[in-house]
């Protein structure tokens, strides 16, 4: 894939907190990108910089291998669809669509021909007349979408568009995001504090923390080769547990060793392991390295989430088998079930 936007370097400051410290990043064209980080990560920020709502301090944007840092936003190949949807509730939904072409006064046979596509690329055909102040959430979520991408940027950004909405209508919407991107080919950048967003609709996650870039891959990768601890913590539920790298592919912990995929590691090395709860299988304790005594079960509707107490710690489990509490268990996971991680000092 061709490189779109690239940012060297790019640093932020606001009222003497540095809130980006030095992001380098590219984005490719007709990619499905999503920034993914807690509250004050500096995800938005990013985003708004790449909009030009604010100018980074030092560093270098470029867009199509273009410097753009000092580039006014009207001048950028790319439209903004925020949390709050900011549409005119004077204006009905075709109006709302049309606004950015009536501004720089477009011909209406082309303005409604390019309408028309719009409504019916975001489910809304039929709703032209409708007052947007008596659409649901979602639809007016659609409405947002369709007047930015109606001015054929080559980059939507999205700033949390979904938080406003319910659970149901939320994962209704990440499923059409991610088919309206296809359909018109275009670079999304998203921003988002829920991982199961990012995951689910992503070409590729940027995990953001402190300032900082902490990782960046495929869905697949971040959840299932995370970097470091907060990687690991942040995205879906981790065991973390401080180990030793006997040697290549062959890690100890809380006492035993234990065959694993992962090499690169000095011998005898400080290591963090992450086990995800749903890699653990229960056992009997006849035979297996781990044993110990299920202290809570919880049912969470999809499976149990169990934890068994160990000599060490509790272990979180996910299983679709039921187990009740007091129960003496054994552990058990496969080498591939095993990730190790460099000790973050």
């Amino acid at each position: 894939m061709n490189t779109l936007i690239e940012l060297n370097n790019i640093t932020k400051t606001f009222d003497d907190q540095q809130v980006l410290k030095g992001i380098n990043l590219k984005i490719y064209e007709n990619e499905f990108l999503t920034l993914l980080g807690p509250s004050g990560c500096g995800k938005t920020t990013t985003l708004r910089i790449i909009a030009d709502f604010d100018e980074p301090d030092c560093g270098e944007l470029l867009f199509g291998g273009i410097e753009i840092s000092k580039l006014p936003p009207y001048k950028r190949e790319v439209n903004t669809v925020f949390q709050k949807y900011a549409l005119f509730p004077h204006l009905d939904v075709f109006e709302n669509i049309a606004f950015g072409l009536n501004i720089k006064k477009t011909e209406k046979s082309v303005v409604k021909q390019k309408v028309e596509r719009m409504l019916e690329l975001v489910g809304l055909s039929g709703f032209e007349k409708r007052d947007v102040t008596s659409l649901s959430g979602g639809q007016q979520q659609r409405v947002a979408i369709a007047r930015a991408l109606i001015n054929e940027p080559k980059v939507l950004l999205l700033d949390e568009p979904l938080g406003a909405l319910d659970a149901k209508l939320r994962k209704e919407m990440q499923f059409e995001l991610k088919k309206i991107q296809k359909e018109v080919g275009i670079t999304f950048i998203y921003v988002t504090h829920d991982q199961e967003e990012a995951l689910s609709m992503s070409d590729t996650v940027v995990v953001m923390n402190d300032g900082y870039i902490q990782q960046i891959g495929t869905p697949t990768d971040v959840y299932n080769e995370p970097e470091n601890r907060f990687v690991a913590s942040f995205i879906g539920e981790s065991n973390i547990i401080e180990g030793i790298m006997i040697r290549d592919c062959l890690v100890s912990f809380d006492d035993f060793e234990f065959e694993c995929v992962d090499k690169g590691f000095k011998d005898n090395e400080d290591v963090e392991v992450v086990l995800r709860p749903e890699d653990i299988d229960i056992v009997s304790p006849e035979g297996a390295k781990l044993t110990g005594t299920v202290e809570s079960v919880v049912f969470k509707g999809v499976h149990y989430e169990i934890m068994v107490k160990s000599k060490y710690r509790s272990y979180m489990i996910h299983t679709t088998d039921f187990c009740e509490e007091g129960r003496r268990v054994g552990l058990s996971f496969g080498p591939e079930d095993i990730h190790v991680m460099w000790k973050m000092v």
